[in-house]
């Protein structure tokens, strides 16, 4: 009876050493792991880097990337995927099929999702915008030229609809919006007009009024009139505008892993990136008489503010 017991014990010992080790793995390894598809009509090396560095923020996840056309229809996808779109081929793709699994959009614009979606929102889409936020947009203004007052915005057919929303966040900062309809960019005649009545101009990321064809006329006749441009994105800092909010890979890569880490059930319908830059021309600054941006301290109290309720 003793071996028979001590041979009783020594079994119920070992199954209860491999139930520690079972719990330890359980407790170790990750509660789920998230099939992720990204996709694109062109597989350059910058969707490859993106791709890259999110498989390497998500480890546990299986991060894969397959071009638009070698997909099947979104509704052949599995329904568990979490599917990225990173260009407006590929939602146009997505739109086609309502059954498709919870997207993603990358790099859309608020006009550009206008142009395709009009007032609808599709069920399933989440859509991650571009372009900086008008509220930002405007906030950075009040930082680097406090004694603006009166905030100049060429608009178009395509970027009408935002006016009222930028009226909106204006009027309690103080500010005064105006408008001026550009329906012609070969006549120059309402940019003057805009100029004459404005303190500085806030570009909307209107490609149809802020493009390589408008440049040259748009900062020519800013500098002529020593008004500066902030916006309408980064790109157009680099030609010779004064400043602008943006968001960069990194701070898209962390909005990714946040969402990523919820059920799609809990994704917001639109959403703009929290984490965010400044960048400005210290060579505009100059030529304008204009103190030179200090982009990460400025960047630092745009965020404060938006932390305050």
């Amino acid at each position: 009876m003793g071996d028979q017991s001590r041979m009783t014990l020594s079994f119920a010992s070992r199954l209860w050493r491999r139930g520690v080790l079972l719990v330890c793995l359980l407790l170790s390894a990750p509660a789920w792991s998230a099939d992720i598809l990204l996709t694109a009509a062109e597989d350059g090396a910058g969707v490859q880097v993106f791709t890259q560095a999110l498989a390497q923020q998500r480890p546990e996840d299986h991060v894969t990337f397959t071009p638009l056309k070698d997909l099947p229809a979104p509704s052949q996808l599995p329904a568990s995927t979490r599917l990225i779109l990173l260009d407006l081929p590929g939602l146009d793709w997505r739109l086609q099929d309502a059954q498709g699994p919870p997207t993603l959009v990358l790099r859309i614009s608020r006009i550009q999702a206008r142009q395709r979606l009009g007032n609808t929102h599709p069920a399933k889409i989440s859509l991650l915008w571009s372009d900086p936020p008008l509220a930002r947009q405007l906030n950075l203004i009040a930082n680097i030229l406090p004694q603006a007052r009166r905030i100049g915005v060429l608009y178009g057919a395509d970027s009408e609809f935002l006016l009222r929303e930028l009226a909106q966040y204006a009027a309690p900062m103080g500010l005064e919006i105006v408008p001026q309809l550009w329906d012609n960019v070969s006549d120059s005649r309402p940019l003057q007009n805009l100029l004459k009545n404005s303190d500085v101009l806030l570009g909307l990321d209107d490609p149809q009024l802020y493009n390589p064809k408008t440049v040259k006329n748009l900062l020519l006749s800013s500098y002529s009139q020593q008004l500066p441009l902030v916006g309408p994105n980064a790109g157009f800092v680099k030609a010779g505008s004064l400043a602008s909010t943006y968001s960069d890979q990194a701070d898209w890569l962390d909005v990714l892993d946040r969402l990523l880490d919820h059920s799609p059930a809990s994704w917001p319908r639109t959403l703009y990136p929290e984490h965010f830059k400044v960048v400005g021309n210290p060579q505009v600054a100059r030529s304008l008489g204009i103190e030179q941006v200090d982009e990460a301290a400025v960047a630092a109290r745009l965020a404060e503010g938006e932390k305050r309720p």
